[in-house]
Parts: C-alpha cells; sequence; structure tokens
C-alpha cells in the first residue's frame, strides 16, 4: 500500500509541474542536469543524453573510457558500467574485481575487452562483462596489452616484448630494444606493431614475427603512448618535443617534423583529423597543425582535449571550465563553468563530449553547429 500511495503522490506532483511554468524551467535547467541547459546554450552546447549510474554511499566515479563505439566507466570500488557511447543506454553493469584490485587499461578486439587485473590478462565479454578467460603469463605486465589476428603482444617488466597464440597462451617470440630499454607502450594492427621505450626508441616490427621494419631514435623517453595515424605515428617524448614520423616503403621511416613544447611532456598528443592537440605541464594545451607541425595556438589553462569539430576545439581547464577554441584564427570563441565536472574522456573521433561527475551523472554533450 505504501508504494502504490507513494507513486500516486509523484503523479501528484508531476500533474502539479506540468500545471505550474516556473517548475517544468526549474526542472529542465537545474540541479538535475550535470550541466544547466542555459550554459550549455552560452557554448554552442546541446545534452545529447544524460544517465544517472547508482553510485553507493562512499563510492565514487574513478575512470572514464571511450572505446569504439562504447563508453566504460568504472568506479572507486571496482563496478563497471558499459554504456552506448550514441544514446547513453547501458550494455552491462558488474563488478570486475575486488575493491583495491589494480586495473591496467582497457583494449579491444573483436567481441572482446582485454584488461589487466591484478597482473593477469583477463578477456571480457563486450556485451555481458562477464570474464572470458584470465590468464597468469608469467611475467610483471607494465602497459596494457593489444592485439591484432595473430597475437597479443604484452610488455613485460624484463624488458621485452611479448608475443602470445591467442588461442593457447603460448609465446613464439620476444623481442627487445637493442639498448635493451624499457618498452613501455605498444600498439598493435595486422600490418605492423610499434613499440616505444623510455630510451626514446619508437620500433616498428612485422605484425607476426619478430622481424624490424624500422626504428626511429628521440633524444629521450617516450612520454605515455606512440599514436598512429595512416602510415604515420606521433607521439610525444621527454625532451620537449612532440614528433611526427612517416613510415615509408622498404623498412624506412623519416620525421615528417617535430614541435618543440615549453616543458618536459608526459603524456601523448591527441591526434584529430587535422590537428595534434599536445598537453605540456604548467603551459596548456598547444594546437599543432597535422600537415606542417606548425602551433596554431596555446591555452595556458588548458588540460586536455575533450573533442574537435568544425574547426573547434573543445578544451577543458584546470578552472574547470571548457572553453571554445577557433582552430583557423587560433582565439578564444566561448567558455563556460563546468564546476561540477570530476570525469572526462578525449573523443578524437567526432564531436561528442563525454563527462561525468562523482555522483554517477554521465552526459554526452554535443555542438549546436
Amino acid at each position: 500500500m505504501a508504494r502504490v500511495l507513494s507513486q500516486k503522490a509523484w503523479l501528484l506532483l508531476a500533474v502539479c509541474c506540468l500545471w505550474s511554468g516556473s517548475a517544468v524551467v526549474q526542472g529542465a535547467g537545474g540541479s538535475h542536469w550535470l550541466i544547466d541547459e542555459d550554459l550549455l546554450d552560452s557554448a554552442g552546447l546541446s545534452m545529447v543524453w544524460q544517465t544517472a549510474l547508482p553510485i553507493k554511499e562512499g563510492e565514487r566515479l574513478d575512470t572514464l573510457t571511450l572505446l569504439e563505439d562504447r563508453l566504460y566507466v568504472r568506479s572507486s570500488q571496482n563496478y563497471t558500467w558499459s554504456l552506448t557511447d550514441r544514446d547513453g543506454d547501458i550494455v552491462f553493469s558488474r563488478p570486475i574485481a575486488p575493491a583495491g584490485f589494480p586495473i591496467l587499461g582497457w583494449n579491444a578486439y573483436e567481441n572482446r575487452l582485454i584488461t589487466v587485473i591484478d597482473n593477469q590478462l583477463v578477456e571480457l565479454d563486450r556485451d555481458l562483462g562477464k570474464r572470458l578467460r584470465v590468464s597468469d603469463l608469467e611475467i610483471s605486465i607494465l602497459a596494457p596489452p593489444v592485439r591484432n589476428s595473430a597475437f597479443f603482444f604484452v610488455c613485460g617488466a624484463d624488458r621485452r616484448l611479448h608475443a602470445f597464440k591467442p588461442d593457447s597462451l603460448v609465446s613464439p617470440f620476444k623481442v627487445a630494444a637493442d639498448n635493451e630499454s624499457q618498452i613501455t607502450s605498444v600498439l598493435a594492427a595486422d600490418d605492423m606493431v610499434v613499440f616505444g621505450t623510455d630510451a626514446g626508441n619508437v620500433v616498428a616490427i612485422a605484425p607476426d614475427a619478430p622481424t624490424r621494419l624500422w626504428q626511429f631514435d628521440a633524444p629521450e623517453a617516450i612520454a605515455g603512448d606512440v599514436v598512429r595515424d595512416g602510415r604515420s605515428v606521433y607521439f610525444a617524448s621527454k625532451d620537449t618535443h612532440v614528433y611526427r614520423v612517416d613510415a615509408e616503403g622498404q623498412g624506412r621511416a623519416t620525421m615528417a617534423w617535430k614541435f618543440q613544447a615549453e616543458a618536459i611532456l608526459d603524456r601523448q598528443p591527441r591526434v584529430t583529423a587535422s590537428v595534434v592537440y599536445q598537453y605540456a605541464p604548467g603551459c596548456g594545451v598547444t594546437a599543432i597543425d597535422k600537415p606542417s607541425g606548425k602551433a596554431l595556438w596555446t591555452l595556458p589553462e588548458g588540460v586536455e582535449l575533450l573533442a574537435e569539430a568544425s574547426g573547434r576545439a573543445y578544451i577543458i581547464t584546470k578552472f574547470n571550465t571548457l572553453v571554445v577554441m577557433h582552430n583557423g584564427i587560433g582565439k578564444k570563441l566561448q567558455w563556460v563553468n563546468f564546476a561540477p565536472v570530476t570525469n572526462y574522456t578525449s573523443n578524437t573521433v567526432d564531436g561528442r563530449i563525454y563527462v561525468a561527475d562523482r555522483r554517477g551523472r554521465v552526459a554526452c554533450l554535443k555542438p549546436a553547429l
């Protein structure tokens, strides 16, 4: 009976709200929304969807990751939700590890999610979130594993890149840099595999054999991941430079350009169709013209690229504001207060912006262009 009365009470309240114009306005732009719709309008943005995840008392959202057409949200207790990027529908929700267990990255291959939990290779069903296989590879894993059609590739603390057969997890070969430096990141495709090291080496090998295709040596460690776009790779080095290296035929690679930042870099660049965005500690975000390697603008308070659309870059700042930068004229167009936002992810594919707060509200925004 109490449940029925409660439902009737809510129905009566809804009718009252529809009758009162002020109540309707408050509901559309008030505290229900992660970002007030009036604020979004001022920055030329609109709300695509918002999903409220059930966060327990004492729990908070920890990571937000965009991977292909899914958004993965993990809490401080290792509870994980998978949402569709287009409408925010929940694909699965489940604990993927006990609270406190370390989780290393996300990658996807076909119908599987690949991660490392407590130094074990874990493969999850992409649609259900269930564990399909947990494997102890008997090495200390330093970076998120990746896959192509031939192998898993895993960076080990033994300074080797290990290849494992997908079915048996037998390792037919492993490779190392000539200088025995630590391999810190790897990307894999069916035409080549590329890894970076803490000595500044970027090495490409065959996709299915320990055969070197080409190598480029920066003066200092590679910061973060190497990013591939077509036949080009982009990476940041702790020598303060961002590099573009183009792979050529006959096992050669040439440096197309390098751009000097004003600080020691600590993360990889964000690469879109026409611009490379690089964060430098204490110096903000710089937009670099992709063909020429020349700076388009620098936003000193910038922290991360959230998205790019129609020549406009959407940058979140250390002041918890969203700034809209025009790449063509190199000027700030608008800004909006993003104070509630605690989590975000970078989208380099299209103009959609994905943000969240610790209360479990996850939102997708898009430019109203």
